[in-house]
């Protein structure tokens, strides 16, 4: 699923973007959807490498246009120089790393002066929800370890050096899946009630209908499972 709203990102064919916890590459296609020049996706992971090799070689497959690489990295010592790219994207990352706050200054560092950096984590309310149901969610291999408040999470990003410039809401209609597998166990991904959850969810995100759509965007100030935020590297 798509948490980055590119419509706030310039993108055109002399962008570079870094997608650092890429995972299947979502946000890596999605940029070169949107003709970004040079897209590059940077995940610790190597399965969630390979799966988003397989999705960008799809998409190169179907005539995009746009350069991409993938590379494994550790967002808390980034293998790129100071000031690469006029764009990182961190979604859905920071809540998994123990030294958040080198991770902070990495995706800052490696950010041009006038560059754009979105970073995505789970919204406060609703990933505390999580929490109470379910000890297994919070205590699962690789799982969340903090969660965050948006006032103290801005003003950590903004001490790295970048100005915040917007915030919004995303996936409201994901938040009650979530409680739902916390309240019947996070592991147990078979039992109908999920399983019908994760059908609707697959079928809105690859149909896009509108009354889901604008149900989701309405919902989203309120019940949006992720909190979206915005910040420029002053020139």
């Amino acid at each position: 699923m798509i948490t980055v709203d590119f419509s706030k990102i310039r993108m055109d064919s002399d962008v570079s973007v870094l997608d650092i916890g890429c995972g299947s590459g979502r946000h890596a296609a999605a940029a070169l959807d949107r003709n970004a020049g040079l897209v590059v996706g940077a995940d610790a992971n190597s399965g969630d490498l390979k799966d988003a090799h397989a999705r960008l070689c799809l998409h190169e497959s179907m005539g995009r246009r746009g350069r991409w690489a993938l590379t494994g990295a550790d967002i808390t010592h980034l293998p790129f120089p100071d000031e690469r790219f006029d764009v990182v994207i961190c979604s859905e990352v920071l809540e998994h790393i123990h030294d958040d706050r080198r991770a902070m200054r990495e995706t800052v560092r490696v950010l041009k002066k006038g560059g754009l950096l979105a970073a995505s984590v789970p919204r406060r309310w609703p990933e505390k929800i999580c929490w109470m149901l379910s000890r297994e969610y919070r205590r699962s291999e690789g799982g969340h370890i903090r969660i965050y408040d948006r006032r103290g999470l801005v003003q950590r990003i903004q001490a790295c050096g970048v100005i915040h410039t917007h915030t919004h809401y995303a996936h409201s209609l994901h938040a009650p899946f979530w409680w739902l597998k916390c309240l019947l166990g996070p592991s147990r991904n078979r039992l109908w009630p999920v399983e019908l959850y994760h059908r609707f969810l697959t079928w809105d995100m690859m149909e896009h209908p509108t009354l889901t759509r604008s149900l989701d965007h309405w919902l989203n100030p309120v019940l949006g499972k992720s909190l979206v935020l915005y910040f420029q590297r002053p020139l």
